[in-house]
């Protein structure tokens, strides 16, 4: 089965940190920049339903072997801002229990055209 490739926005309106939520026909979306890349995800927590991707874009804090806490993956997480969970932007994966998702779905960008294929 095809996607249909939607046009979402202006890869310029989506800068690093700070997401860009759009209405794709009934379809809620978040809009990410992590590195150079742009991912999509439904903006619905797979926990209770929240708006997902309202959630800051953020990073969390990471075990050593040297039992100190480091801030790593900056800007690779998305956090609930209902109960906290953090998914993984480019995977939809909940970082704690990797068999619960949000929902992602493929980008393509075309020119200055940023496309969600849904």
């Amino acid at each position: 089965m095809n996607a249909k490739k939607v046009l979402a926005c202006k890869t310029h309106e989506v800068v690093s940190g700070r997401q860009k939520i759009v209405k794709l026909g009934h379809l809620p979306v978040g809009i990410f920049k992590v590195g150079d890349a742009y991912h999509a995800m439904l903006n619905v927590c797979p926990h209770r339903g929240a708006s997902l991707c309202e959630g800051p874009q953020c990073g969390t804090t990471q075990d050593t072997p040297h039992y100190e806490f480091i801030y790593g993956k900056r800007d690779d997480l998305v956090r609930c801002a209902w109960h906290g969970w953090e998914f993984e932007i480019k995977t939809g994966e909940f970082i704690v229990d990797r068999s619960i998702k949000a929902k992602t779905y493929p980008v393509s960008v075309e020119g200055e055209d940023l496309y969600v294929h849904l």
